[in-house]
């Protein structure tokens, strides 16, 4: 028999087999007509597709011509199949000559062909099977399905798209060693292959050394002077870190802030480790003679650094620096001082509050109630965090919703329990700690939503809630106890309001054209502030737009000691004479203003009037950078504060680095590089699904020409 022959019969009995089969499968006993067209998108046309037929036309043996099939007739369930698989003793099935794989007789025909092209390709090149049942087997690997191959480039587009991923989320590298990760990946392309948890986290230190070199650069090229932020957390291995921020202004008027590092602070983590640490970040950045102030988180350690610091600066005769306590952590200091007297309430309405946000059931019945006892409208989930947005948020509940409380509490008491019910005693306490710190509410509302939260504007903030403590403790109506919170609140007010009491505070204020002096707190508002601030103006900033003469301050005397003054010294003396003259002008000129509406958009103001105050505007660049917080203050008081704490807290020591100062980075606007090349995950997407897109349609095409 000739090839050609074999080949046609083959060809003829795989479309007889797996009609056959499809008939069976159906239940029922229909044939097959040779000359129609099988449908697209059948199961059928699918298989068959997919095999390599040696010939696609139905032949007949006799004389050798072509006889097409026209009569639908029954078809017998002969097939050359079947001469590679043997029948078992029980009649039952049907075993694989060559591997042992065994079918059932009722289903085997349909799967006969499937399984020799599949397992043995060219099985019908190994030779007549029909007198051999002894086989040696030989076991072929089943061919994987095709799928869209990954782009090919330099570098693994999937393991960058993976790192950028890890660093966006902020988790450890090795994540990519979980197994469902690998396992994902495969299932959705079997040839791709992740990194090994080393190269991950060799990778990601390169970017980062690639990054903060970009960084690095960048602060170099800012105007004179810069702020810096510290802000301390405790990981997991009870490790200490710090991170610093850079604050400063640019000479288009927008603020500017980048992390310049996060550093391990060696133990025993005191004032002099803080020191160290810092100081190493500011030589590399080669901002040490550049920097103004330091704002840190109050801690003894951080204050015994930055007084350390300062001392450095003094002895190198760097002028005006000065380190700044956090607003927010003493704000959220002094207000927990005042929830620690109603923590048990509090305890309980929030454990209400979570059974709420757990059952849908619960918090529908809540809004039913809340709307027929009119107590407001509460969107679902509630803030439940033990922070200040939550705490207060508990006391507006009970405050403002407490007959909608207390029966939904009734009408599920069997789940809930009757201990979450308040008392009349703790009714009274939730009504007058509401009031009391209502001020409170008010306040660090603004100051999460300011959008430019100067050293004035927290300083008007802060006396306002030191004169709500000061009526609080003298009232006659407050009881024992709040009067008592009371004078442990004014204490820390007290306390920060001392630190602030200084003439650089006094300068930094009164630069912001909300403040000026109308604004200012009684304790800051002095002549003696004001006569310092006029000498420091003129010191620094009144020759600036006259560089090639020198600074009046450092050769003036020189100059009038000296018998043989030239005519061009008597010119620059001149020219200095009346450049401190107006600038002294330029600043009692401002100052005699009017200050500007609360809610005016400080650095927009002074890009529209530094024509207007040339001298005065560059240290005013310099001075508004200053920050008042050592970090947002949403951190500390909203709930964002837990997902950002728990971050931090969660990373091991090899990746905190690395991993939390590139996402800062890439928030920033700075692109992801390494080794000085430009990463563009973005653009790695694109080129994905465009590949992916180009591999399917010339699969498509395929399927049509077949």
């Amino acid at each position: 028999m000739s090839s050609g022959i074999v080949g046609g019969k083959i060809a003829a009995n795989v479309v007889m087999d797996w009609s056959v089969n499809d008939s069976y499968d159906n239940g029922t006993n229909q044939s097959l007509r040779a000359d129609s067209d099988p449908k697209p998108g059948t199961v059928m046309n699918t298989i068959i597709s997919n095999i390599d037929l040696v010939d696609t036309e139905l032949r007949s043996e006799e004389k050798g011509s072509t006889v097409l099939m026209s009569k639908n007739r029954k078809k017998t369930m002969t097939s050359v199949y079947l001469k590679y698989f043997e029948t078992a003793l029980d009649g039952k099935s049907r075993r694989c000559k060559i591997c042992g794989q065994s079918y059932s007789i009722a289903t085997a025909t349909g799967n006969l062909g499937r399984h020799l092209s599949n397992r043995h390709p060219g099985y019908d090149k190994i030779g007549d099977f029909a007198n051999s049942p002894t086989l040696q087997l030989v076991t072929v690997a089943k061919k994987p399905p095709t799928h869209a191959k990954l782009p090919s480039m330099e570098l693994d587009h999937l393991n960058w798209l993976l790192i950028k991923w890890l660093i966006s989320a902020s988790l450890p590298t090795t994540t990519s060693a979980e197994k469902w990760l690998t396992n994902a990946f495969k299932f959705l392309n079997p040839s791709a292959e992740l990194w090994p948890v080393e190269k991950f986290q060799t990778v990601l230190f390169e970017i980062f050394r690639s990054m903060q070199e970009e960084v690095r650069l960048m602060v170099e090229q800012v105007p004179p002077k810069v702020s810096v932020s510290l802000d301390f957390w405790t990981s997991y291995e009870q490790l200490l870190y710090m991170g610093i921020t850079c604050q400063w202004i640019d000479e288009n008027w927008s603020f500017k802030k980048v992390l310049l590092d996060i550093c391990h602070i060696p133990s025993p983590c005191g004032g002099p480790e803080i020191y160290y640490v810092l100081l190493k970040v500011l030589r590399l950045y080669n901002i040490e003679s550049k920097i103004l102030s330091c704002t840190h988180d109050n801690s003894p350690s951080a204050l015994q650094a930055c007084h350390t610091l300062k001392d450095d600066m003094d002895s190198q005769k760097v002028p005006a620096f000065c380190y700044i306590p956090c607003a927010a952590h003493t704000l959220n200091s002094i207000i927990n001082d005042g929830l620690s007297t109603t923590k048990s309430v509090i305890l309980k309405i929030r454990e209400f509050v979570l059974e709420l946000n757990s059952s849908k059931e619960i918090s529908d019945a809540f809004v039913q109630f809340t709307m027929a006892y009119q107590e407001g409208n509460w969107k679902f989930p509630l803030d439940a965090s033990a922070r200040w947005s939550g705490s207060y948020q508990m006391l507006d509940i009970a405050f403002k919703a407490g007959k909608s409380m207390e029966t939904v509490i009734r009408k599920y008491e069997e789940q809930l329990g009757s201990r979450l019910l308040l008392n009349s005693a703790e009714k009274n306490v939730v009504k007058i700690m509401h009031k009391y710190l209502e001020p409170f509410y008010k306040t660090i509302n603004n100051i999460c939503t300011n959008k430019e939260l100067t050293i004035g504007l927290v300083l008007f903030f802060m006396e306002n809630i030191s004169e709500t403590l000061a009526l609080c403790k003298d009232s006659r109506q407050s009881p024992d106890w709040l009067k008592s919170a009371a004078e442990e609140m004014c204490i820390k007010a007290q306390n920060y309001s001392d630190q602030v009491c200084n003439v650089f505070i006094y300068m930094t204020a009164v630069l912001d054209p909300r403040i000026k002096l109308e604004l200012i707190p009684e304790s800051l508002n002095s002549e003696s502030y004001m006569e310092e601030a006029r000498n420091h103006f003129s010191r620094n900033y009144s020759s600036r737009y006259f560089p090639s003469i020198p600074n009046p301050y450092s050769t003036t005397q020189e100059l009038e000691t000296d018998g043989s003054t030239s005519f061009a010294e008597e010119i620059a003396r001149k020219k200095r004479r009346a450049s401190l003259n107006s600038a002294t002008d330029e600043l009692t000129q401002y100052l005699s203003e009017q200050p500007a509406p609360i809610q005016t958009d400080v650095l927009e103001w002074w890009k529209v009037n530094c024509p207007r105050y040339p001298r005065l505007s560059l240290m005013a660049r310099d001075f508004l950078a200053v920050q008042s917080t050592a970090v947002p203050p949403e951190d500390i008081f909203c709930s964002r504060g837990d997902e950002i704490d728990q971050q931090k807290f969660s990373i091991p020591h090899r990746d905190t680095k690395a991993l939390l100062c590139v996402r800062s980075w890439l928030q920033s606007g700075i692109k992801l590089s390494y080794k000085s090349t430009e990463i563009d995950c973005e653009r790695i997407v694109d080129l994905a699904a465009a590949s992916a897109t180009e591999s399917s349609s010339r699969s498509f095409d395929r399927k049509q020409k077949g």
